[in-house]
């Protein structure tokens, strides 16, 4: 069976978590979470918030994180958007489209929608930044903070090209500080 169709199978959203509290929104591009689990890493976050984990290769996922941001009033708890490089652009306009519904969108190598080597990816993750200014000073006045949390390196813990794997122990670790549940 091919990669991409295995990818996709399986649910479109995997949820864990109690969804009437907090919330993190994870737009996955490489489609974990195929047996309705979330990735043994994140399962401890699910103690503390609902963890919506998007299946972006299974169809309808972008939808219903579209949804779960629409349907976010003032009142309702907080709502955190987490991204991987390849749908970064894209979570920038989700929560674009939803002007202060989420409190942050957290990016992981947002820069490595392309081949880049891992030694680069910092640098290139800065220049991404700056490049979507317009749209982060947007967001920030409505009320998001947007932010890089992982960028993939040249050592020894990381050992994969970017963008880091949303299940990489590094970017757990870094969305529980961002979170303030480290």
């Amino acid at each position: 069976m091919p990669a991409e169709l295995s990818r996709s199978e399986g649910p479109s959203v995997v949820l864990a978590g109690d969804p009437s509290g907090a919330k993190v929104i994870v737009l996955d591009p490489a489609g974990a979470g195929r047996h309705d689990e979330l990735p043994g890493s994140w399962r401890p976050l699910s103690d503390k918030r609902a963890i919506f984990w998007c299946r972006l290769p299974a169809g309808g996922a972008l939808t219903e994180a579209d949804d779960l941001l629409g349907d976010q009033g003032p009142a309702d708890p907080d709502i955190t958007v987490v991204a991987s490089g390849p749908f970064a652009a894209e979570a920038l306009q989700l929560v674009e489209r939803h002007p202060g519904a989420a409190s942050q969108l957290l990016l992981v190598d947002p820069a490595s929608d392309a081949f880049l080597p891992s030694a680069d990816a910092m640098a290139a993750n800065e220049a991404w930044l700056s490049e979507h200014e317009g749209v982060i000073a947007k967001l920030r006045e409505a009320g998001t903070v947007v932010r890089v949390v992982g960028s993939s390196s040249d050592t020894e813990e990381d050992r994969v090209p970017p963008p880091l794997p949303l299940g990489h122990p590094q970017v757990v670790t870094a969305v529980r500080h961002a979170l303030g549940d480290a």
